[in-house]
């Protein structure tokens, strides 16, 4: 797990990132921008779940830990949208 970003990425962001957009339903991972405060636990980075609403300007997004569904708002620069195989 990173800790900390590269020399030549250090203070930069993807301002698409930041003003990304998802739907409710959409299947999302948590991907974590070293450049911004997560405030989540590290077993959250990499784990998928789906999208339930949109609160202010950050996303809920429920996630199972365990086999049980835990809820999280987390800002849309540390989300990654995925596509679904049907």
């Amino acid at each position: 797990m990173l800790k900390y970003k590269n020399i030549h990425e250090k203070g930069k962001f993807s301002l698409m990132r930041f003003f990304q957009k998802f739907m409710v339903g959409d299947s999302v991972a948590v991907v974590k921008n070293l450049g911004f405060k997560f405030g989540y636990p590290k077993r959250l980075q990499g784990r998928t779940g789906k999208v339930l609403e949109k609160r202010g300007s950050a996303y809920y997004v429920e996630i199972k830990d365990l086999n049980k569904p835990k809820r999280y708002s987390i800002k849309p620069i540390h989300l990654k949208k995925i596509e679904v195989m049907k």
